[in-house]
């Protein structure tokens, strides 16, 4: 009862039920709740049952023959009836006054949608004031007692919505309802339309879309009224000869349905329609019966249909025409009325349009093959917007450019190589002309063009600016200037104090060398900075000036000097990574606005702990974490390094996260992922801390890349719970692994992938695109899936106007039309694959593959050509979230770590080693050095979110103790070169975590005594092992040891067998200790199971005396294996192997009297007739 919205009035009075006396009062609680009047029990309320009385056209009156009290009853011939006895005349009347109200409301519109309803609630057939009624996406039936079947007791029903109810046939007697204008009956799965529909002679409205239908009932045409009819997504193969009778209507709309012949005869016979859509049709050629011209029609939509060459001459009234996305490569048009013309995405080389259009305003040809603007186009006097980027044209006509009526012109990602020089004034406001050839703009381009307000130049070859004007006051209102990817110099930073209105500059991957501070000082109402990938040394201090700025992008340069920005008032994003940064000087208080700062690829800066106390508010801070040392299990990463950047761009809110594990499954392999949420956020960031430990799980079970990619993508779209019923998300991950298939190749990568997200490989220099894009406008075979399924497509190409993607995670309330089945493609890796480019959809927009792999192909640092690529679709015009991430591929010989190759490691207990290997791998979950902290910044860290448990250790076998002997290390291998099959079993790391406060019999532990050398750990003590069996001699010579093997014969016992620990993620990898076969005979029981070692809190594993019980058995470990958050755990900062001083002569000694040789102990009889165990122990 605490939780009931819109709670008029309340409390605890005496009630009694009826009208007549048989019932007793009774104290219950009582409550005025929005219409109803609820009745309930006091000591019960919370469970109990309630009582509803619906008072809307019923009564409250007074009681006369008892005081202070109401009778409250329902409407209806069955109406119920609760007298209500108030404890004083105030009271009676305050419930008297408001439930009076509520009792002369008249409900006129009740909306019942997604309800699961089957019929309607029986009380609403006795308000008779019912006008619109919404039973949207139920499962209502016909033939119950407030089924669709009794909708006629509506007497004065005009609106009725049954859209989404799956009812399969049509509900006849819904043709009783005479009061009805709108009736919408989508996405039912109808076959057909009653006869009866005829008799609905005030209808107006009919909307069937997404339903079967071949054919429309001859009776419709007695609809007189009727003004609107939606038979979208149909299976109409013609235009319904109804339409001819319907005169009312000025619309056809018949998108989605199976068309492919366009006859514009038929439309000459129907002299009142003006709108023709045939959108997603399978539309072949277009026929005219006659020569007469059709002078009716104004609008017409043909996108995404199957058209090869189209003319429309013929239509001489033609206004607006939409032809985007089909195979055009001629058009021809009638120019007498032409006012907007949308023709992009085709291939043509032609637009045929007389007479020339004197009315045209817009014209949209990006994406065609023209190699020159057409000439009519140039004579159209009232063109204000022109696009025709992404053609083959060469050069632009000098009237177009000083056309007076132009304000947008777009000629971008074409070849020209010069713009005509300006003689008079223009009213250009927006000029795109990025991706050409341009060496230089023209003089008089600032001087003439005074209503200037977006200039993006990006990507030519232009080595200077003109000037912004001959005298000393500008009159620029130039606003937006994007000049990335030039090759401009310090010499074109003053033409920019000409510009004094500028808000957002770009000058990223220029050769600027200095930006002097007195040119800064000026550029007052700068808003956003973009300085990076320039040769900077430092970042004047008159930025302190820019009083409005809020962004700052100033990475991969060389400044040494953190600027003076933490000063401004308004500043929000700070971007210095990849700099030279050593310091950083930081006022007595932060400006509350900051929110993002990035600080990584500074190797020489070092952050006090006062400084990042102070930077502790900052939603996101990302800086370099301390260099790990270099173990063992990490040395597989130097076949592969990523770097990480996301920027919101103009957004409040980062919608994009990415995983990256570069040391996955044992360090052999590696995972990478990319999600976008488009417009949220929530999504991504739970794929992000879960599907690597789906993926883990899923490995486990399945050694087939297409099953296991699969079966992750999909548990993970199960695992989004409540998330995913309304949200969902794009989805990109690689998986890098040992190739076993393909002996040519050292390891293979997997990509899967759903909605728009895309990885790309470079492979000798070329783009070899891996995923596929799930879109209706781009995958054809996808977007006649979802049509087949009757999905409602609008006309921005959206499944029932939420999303473009056609396979996404999450979205389920979409299924089936939204599907989470990934694609999937597997790829052998060889020494030619140079790098992997992941990115969300806005980065691929802007960025073709071939430019992307070409502007990273050359960069050292993957952080650095990862922020490169965020910062070249940033200024090409991106203004949505954008990510991107790089990682660097070393696949050959050459990365080989074998120790046979040159590679030293740790001596045999641990002891400093004199190689240094350059550039340490990141750490194994993502890290704000590498950018994946996003904004997690200073609350938590992602390994804590994505693997806060861990994998827990298994206690399924017998554990033993520990003999204090050592064998010999087995040579070290790479995944180029792995070690033949061997008697090593091992396993996935694990973790295990238990409480120091209690020993492994679950006592207090205060009791132990505390043993001389050994640290501890606080609260927790950390065990990470993994167990081997194996043979004390000859280990890679001998047969692997199961469970089903024969029992050896008397020489192999003669050996004796031994009980082997390797130590993961640690210096200390590949020495075991042994374990003699004797000591297995210790009992199995937890309680006096023990182990001899200890792992001390900074991680290391020293073997002891057998009488020292240092390590204590994990018997309390959970016994799961696998699970939702078995991923490996990361390394820790301190976990590094150190052996204790008191202990290193022991240790020492130990070693000299393995190498001279130990005589083994004569095995028992008993040993002899047992057969070996396989141990798989996790300490």
């Amino acid at each position: 009862m605490d939780h009931l919205d819109r709670i008029l009035l309340s409390g605890i009075y005496n009630v009694r039920k009826g009208k007549t006396q048989l019932h007793k009062w009774a104290e219950r609680l009582v409550v005025l709740c929005g219409t109803c009047l609820i009745v309930s029990s006091v000591k019960d309320c919370q469970t109990g049952k309630m009582h509803i009385l619906p008072l809307v056209g019923g009564k409250v009156e007074e009681v006369k023959r008892r005081q202070h009290s109401l009778a409250f009853s329902s409407a209806g011939a069955q109406a119920q009836t609760y007298h209500v006895s108030f404890e004083t005349l105030a009271e009676c009347q305050r419930w008297q006054r408001q439930a009076s109200k509520v009792v002369s409301q008249r409900i006129s519109t009740v909306d019942l949608s997604c309800y699961s309803l089957e019929e309607v609630p029986e009380h609403l057939f006795y308000s008779q004031d019912i006008t619109y009624l919404n039973l949207r996406h139920n499962f209502m039936q016909l033939e119950r007692p407030g089924g669709l079947d009794t909708l006629y007791r509506f007497s004065q029903l005009k609106g009725l919505n049954l859209s989404h109810n799956k009812l399969g046939l049509f509900p006849v007697l819904l043709c009783e309802i005479s009061t009805l204008t709108e009736l919408n009956l989508s996405c039912n799965g109808f076959h057909d339309l009653p006869s009866q529909i005829g008799n609905l002679l005030n209808l107006q409205t009919l909307c069937v879309d997404g339903n079967f239908l071949t054919t429309l009932p001859e009776e419709l045409g007695n609809l007189q009224q009727l003004s609107s009819l939606g038979i979208s997504f149909n299976n109409f193969s013609h235009i319904p000869e109804v339409y001819e009778k319907l005169t009312m209507l000025d619309k056809v709309v018949m998108a989605g349905n199976h068309l492919e012949v366009l006859n514009l005869g038929v439309l000459n016979r129907m002299s009142h329609i003006k709108h023709v859509d045939l959108r997603m049709n399978h539309l072949k050629t277009v026929v005219t019966e006659n020569l007469e011209g059709n002078k009716y029609i104004t609008h017409m939509d043909l996108r995404d249909n199957q058209l090869a060459d189209l003319d429309l001459n013929s239509l001489c009234s033609l206004e607006q025409l939409h032809c985007e996305r089909n195979q055009l490569r001629e058009l021809t048009l009638s120019g007498f009325s032409l006012r907007n013309l949308y023709a992009s995405s085709n291939r043509l080389t032609a637009v045929n349009v007389y007479p020339v259009p004197s009315q045209l305003t817009s014209l949209e040809l990006s994406r065609n093959l023209l190699e020159c603007v057409p000439d009519w186009a140039c004579e159209a006097k009232k063109m204000e917007i022109l696009d025709v980027s992404c053609n083959l044209l060469t050069e632009v006509p000098m009237r177009i450019l000083s056309s007076l009526s132009l304000r947008k012109l777009m000629l971008g990602h074409n070849q020209v190589q010069s713009l005509p020089a300006l003689v008079d004034h223009i009213p250009l406001e927006v000029l795109d002309i990025q991706h050409n050839l341009l060496t230089r703009l023209p003089d008089t381009l600032f001087s003439k063009a005074l209503n200037l307000r977006y200039l993006n130049a990006s990507a030519n070859s232009l080595e200077s600016l003109p000037s912004a004007g001959a005298g000393e006051e500008s009159l620029s209102a130039l606003q937006l200037l994007y000049l990335t990817n030039n090759l401009l110099t310090d010499q074109c930073v003053p033409v920019l104090v000409g510009h004094p209105h500028l808000r957002i500059l770009h000058l990223a991957n220029n050769q600027l060398q200095t930006f002097p501070a007195s040119k800064l000082n000026k550029l007052e109402q700068l808003e956003e900075l973009n300085l990076s990938g320039n040769k900077l040394k430092t970042i004047p201090t008159t930025i302190a000036n820019c009083r409005r700025l809020h962004t700052l992008v100033a990475h991969s340069n060389n400044i040494s000097i953190f600027p003076e920005i933490l000063q401004l008032p308004q500043i929000q994003f700070v971007d210095l990574s990849c700099n030279d940064l050593t310091e950083i000087l930081i006022p007595e208080a932060l400006p509350a606005t900051l929110q993002d700062l990035d600080l990584t690829g500074n190797t020489n800066l070092i952050l006090e702990h006062k400084t990042l106390d102070t930077f502790s508010h900052i939603t996101t801070l990302k800086i370099d974490q301390k260099p790990l040392p270099t173990t063992d299990s990490t040395v597989t990463s130097t076949f592969w390094s990523h770097g990480l950047a996301e920027m919101a761009g103009q957004r409040n809110k980062l919608c994009v996260s990415a995983l990256a594990v570069d040391n996955f499954a044992e360090g052999v392999g590696a995972v990478y992922g990319m999600f976008d949420g488009d417009r949220n956020e929530e999504l991504p960031r739970l794929l992000q801390c879960t599907m690597a430990d789906v993926l883990l799980e899923e490995v486990q079970q399945s050694t087939n890349d297409t099953v296991f990619m699969a079966n992750t993508f999909l548990v993970s779209h199960r695992k989004l719970g409540m998330a995913g019923q309304k949200l969902g998300s794009s989805a990109l991950l690689c998986y890098i692994r040992p190739d076993t298939a393909d002996p040519t190749s050292s390891f293979s990568l997997t990509v899967a992938n759903v909605g728009t997200c895309q990885a790309v490989l470079c492979r000798g220099g070329k783009p070899v695109p891996l995923s596929k894009v799930f879109s209706l406008e781009q995958d054809l075979e996808e977007a006649q899936r979802v049509k087949d399924q009757k999905a409602i497509i609008t006309e921005d190409n959206k499944v029932n106007g939420v999303t473009c993607c056609t396979r996404m995670l999450g979205c389920t309330y979409l299924y089936p039309w939204i599907l989470p089945k990934p694609h999937i493609s597997a790829t052998p890796l060889t020494i030619q694959d140079e790098l992997l480019i992941l990115g969300n959809k806005a980065l691929w927009e802007h960025l073709s593959y071939t430019e992307a792999v070409n502007a990273v192909r050359h960069v050292q640092d993957p952080l650095a050509a990862a922020k490169k690529l965020c910062t070249l679709a940033q200024s090409y015009g991106c203004q949505d979230n954008v990510g991107a991430m790089v990682v660097y591929l070393n696949i050959g010989e050459e990365g080989c770590t074998c120790e046979m190759n040159g590679l030293t490691l740790p001596g045999p207990v641990g002891f400093a080693s004199t190689t240094i290997i350059k550039d340490p791998p990141k750490p194994t979950t993502p890290s704000s050095s590498s950018g994946i902290a996003s904004e997690f910044g200073s609350e938590m860290s992602t390994s804590e979110v994505s693997s806060e448990v861990g994998s827990t250790a298994s206690d399924e076998h017998n554990t033993v103790g520990l003999d204090a002997g050592l064998l010999p290390r087995p040579e070290r291998r790479c995944s180029l070169h792995p070690t033949p099959t061997s008697g090593v079993f091992q396993r996935q790391p694990s973790c295990a975590t238990f409480s120091s406060n209690q020993s492994d019999n679950g006592l207090d532990s205060d009791d132990d005594q505390p043993v001389e050398g050994v640290i501890t750990n606080g609260s927790k003590v950390e065990v990470e092992v993994d167990i081997h069996c194996c043979r004390g001699r000859d280990l890679e010579n001998s047969p692997t040891l199961t469970e089903n093997s024969p029992t050896p014969c008397p020489e192999e016992h003669a050996r004796g067998s031994f009980f082997g620990i390797r130590r993961q993620n640690s210096v200390n990898s590949g020495i075991f200790l042994p374990v003699s076969k004797d000591k297995m005979e210790l009992q199995k029981s937890p309680s006096t199971s023990c182990l001899y070692g200890k792992k001390l809190s900074n991680g290391s594993i020293v073997p002891l005396e057998d009488s020292l019980n240092l390590i204590e058995v994990a018997t309390e470990a959970p016994k799961k294996k696998t699970g939702y958050f078995a991923a490996p755990t990361q390394l820790e900062p301190e976990d590094q192997f150190v052996v204790p001083r008191d202990l290193e002569e022991e240790v020492k000694e130990q070693m000299k009297q393995h190498q001279e040789g130990r005589p083994e102990p004569e095995p028992s009889e008993e040993d002899r007739t047992e057969l070996p165990e396989e141990f798989d122990t996790a300490l």
